[in-house]
């Protein structure tokens, strides 16, 4: 009896193991490869590369010339007056933009001798030409300027011949004069006016 119950025990832990085997084989697969069957092979996350960046050209500054550019030409030169009436060639180069000297000479005629620049000489506007006139200066009598604005002044002793000055300033309306309106003088004689405030001593007294 104790020998056959040592049997029946052997048989059953032999069952026992058989059986485990079998549960486990239906949780865990044979392994692949001891199997033989080919591996699926796991596939590989692409990678993104990004283009390189374009880099900008390089660029070399340019440097500025030191050589000054030519001037560019305007197509104004100053025109023929020899022989003119010297305000008739005065009008002449206002009319182009142009501005005047006189400078008178001796005796009665009115007539252009030269001129400084040249006649054909390119110019730009603004320019002032140099009339040498054959005769002397002709007698010219002086504006009454009181009470016209400093502009309109300076506007009409130019229109009339002569150099205005302005001992007090160009601003406001003309309060003095020297010399006084209606004195005969010359062409190119200065004449000197007080714009606003006027002159401390009294205009119409000759300059010392």
């Amino acid at each position: 009896m104790i020998i056959g119950g040592g049997v029946a025990a052997v048989l059953l832990a032999i069952i026992g193991a058989a059986g485990g085997w079998v549960l486990a084989g239906d949780q865990v697969g044979p392994d692949a490869v001891s199997s033989g069957a080919t591996p699926t092979p796991t596939p590989t996350p692409a990678v993104r590369t990004s283009p390189p960046r374009e880099q900008p050209p390089s660029t070399t500054p340019t440097r500025p010339s030191s050589s000054p550019s030519p001037s560019r030409p305007t197509g104004l030169t100053v025109p023929d007056l020899v022989g003119m009436d010297f305000e008739e060639a005065r009008q002449e180069l206002r009319d182009l933009g142009l501005g005047w000297q006189f400078i008178f000479g001796r005796g009665d005629s009115p007539s252009v001798r030269s001129t400084d620049p040249a006649p054909g000489t390119p110019v730009r506007r603004g320019v002032t030409v140099k009339i040498n006139v054959a005769g002397a200066a002709p007698p010219n009598e002086v504006p009454d300027l009181i009470g016209e604005t400093c502009n309109e002044a300076r506007a009409e002793l130019v229109d009339d011949g002569f150099s205005p000055r302005y001992p007090g300033g160009r601003s406001g309306t003309v309060t003095a004069q020297r010399p006084s309106g209606g004195t005969v003088g010359r062409w190119n004689d200065v004449v000197q006016i007080w714009c606003g405030t006027p002159p401390s001593v009294d205009a119409s007294a000759p300059a010392p």
